[in-house]
């Protein structure tokens, strides 16, 4: 059996931290065991379903790397093969015809929690033997309901939560078709996980109620029912439902944060499985170790300072090259074009060990590629005094004269200045810094200044040495 899992969002909002679990969980379960990962559009809420949102999830699927084995799907699209099933079912006598109007049911449920029972529907329109059905109402477009057995029980084996079992005398008989012709998700759900082939059905637990009226259906179609996992819940660090406050965002303003998307994938993994005591696992490793045996049925717990830590992580440990991309997207987003300044793979060599997001890196590397918009008044005012533009000016004609503009030649020129003026290191390197970065605060100075290049440097230099801070009047 080749293990096929699904993705199937419903397009009536961005995509989820939730959601972005889900599929990755779909996705690391059929690459471990060699399947096929489907993605599928659940848009039969047509009121609800934007195309903005369907871009969304595409665009935050593609950005985490979670690429469907398939063609696109979308459930609107196959209205005609869920209009056939239903035909079948009728034609089976598995589903019928419900002529109860809306001020019907409401009454009937009415009547119903005055009693103090569960709201249900009673099958009076439900054929059984022997028994008359009200007279067809003129004019009424019918529903088409699912008959569900009366008798015997769904045992659901899921994979996380253990044996659930569900009486099938408190599942009513569901909707799967409206008085338009509209099928209904549960239904559509079913029809598609049998016409695809879905061997293992991966999602959140609020669908678990959803379960056993699934199974009933594809049973009553000849279908083999799925293996099902349901996924707990995720809560803000506080216990508290997942919020905006806590985290709950879309993917993508994840990435507007400066996550990488391999530390994303990384921290959503944690959230309820673990593989002993280990953090860090690259895509390949959560392919390889992923299971169910180590997921946990207990809500997981969102902590933004987690999130922060594993994405330095990363950062700090990933080959410069696959970060270069996404470092380049985000100078771009800043008004900064890459290509005004050095190779970026050196600067994030540089610059991660201090940032913890590419937010930050763009911002302090901002520097290298676009010219100086001004000093920072605290930094200038206490190093850019006239025994600092002095060293400045002094420091500028000996880097002029260097015949190589390599990291070692400035380090041995900047250290050698500072010794032979018997000036200590910061003296020297902080007045540089505050010349050529506009503030106090940069990677190693002699990689500073061969990043920035001969003619970057010496200019700021020569615009730091002419530097008369503004009086205010």
């Amino acid at each position: 059996m080749t293990v096929v899992t699904r993705f199937a969002p419903s397009p009536t909002g961005f995509l989820h931290i939730g959601g972005a679990r889900t599929a990755l969980f779909s996705f690391l379960y059929a690459k471990r065991h060699g399947g096929k990962f489907l993605l599928r559009i659940e848009d039969t809420d047509r009121e609800r379903s934007t195309q903005e949102a369907v871009d969304a999830i595409f665009e935050g699927m593609a950005w985490l790397g979670l690429k469907s084995d398939f063609d696109e799907v979308y459930q609107t699209q196959r209205f005609d093969r869920y209009r056939e099933v239903v035909q079948q079912m009728l034609a089976a006598g598995t589903a019928y015809h419900c002529y109860a109007s809306k001020e019907e049911l409401d009454a009937m449920r009415a009547e119903q929690m005055a009693r103090k029972e569960k709201p249900r529907y009673d099958g009076r329109w439900r054929p059984e033997p022997g028994k008359t059905l009200p007279p067809v109402p003129d004019g009424v477009q019918p529903v088409v309901r699912f008959r569900n057995p009366l008798e015997g029980q769904v045992v659901l084996n899921d994979l996380i939560k253990g044996e659930i079992v569900f009486d099938n005398r408190e599942l009513d008989d569901l909707v799967i078709a409206r008085g338009d012709g509209v099928p209904t998700y549960n239904f559509c759900v079913v029809v598609d996980d049998w016409d695809m082939g879905i061997t293992h059905v991966i999602r959140g637990d609020d669908h678990v109620n959803n379960t056993p009226r699934q199974i009933n259906i594809l049973r009553a179609l000849g279908a083999t029912p799925p293996a099902y996992a349901h996924v707990s819940m995720i809560l803000g660090a506080d216990g508290a439902k997942l919020s905006k406050r806590h985290g709950a965002l879309g993917v993508m303003e994840y990435r507007a944060m400066g996550f990488m998307p391999e530390a994303m994938l990384n921290y959503l993994v944690r959230l309820g499985w673990s593989h002993g005591d280990q953090e860090m696992f690259t895509r390949e490793a959560m392919i390889e170790k992923f299971d169910f045996d180590h997921v946990s049925p207990s809500p997981a717990r969102f902590d933004m300072e987690k999130a922060w830590w594993v994405n330095h992580q990363y950062l700090k440990i990933t080959d410069p090259a696959i970060i270069a991309p996404e470092f380049d997207w985000h100078l771009r987003r800043i008004g900064v074009d890459p290509a005004n300044g050095p190779e970026l793979q050196p600067v994030i060599e540089q610059q991660r060990e201090r940032c913890r997001s590419l937010v930050e890196m763009a911002e302090k590397s901002k520097f290298l590629f676009a010219e100086l918009d001004g000093y920072n008044d605290k930094d200038a005012a206490k190093h850019l005094t006239a025994d600092g533009k002095a060293v400045l000016a002094e420091l500028a004609a000996r880097l002029q004269a260097l015949p190589n503009w390599t990291a070692a030649d400035l380090h041995a020129a900047v250290n050698g200045f500072a010794e032979a003026r018997g000036l200590g290191l910061g003296k020297v390197a902080q007045p540089i810094r505050v010349a050529v970065v506009g503030m106090a605060v940069s990677p190693p100075i002699d990689q500073t200044l061969f990043l920035l290049g001969r003619e970057r440097t010496l200019a700021r230099l020569a615009r730091a040495v002419s530097y008369e801070p503004v009086v205010q009047s």
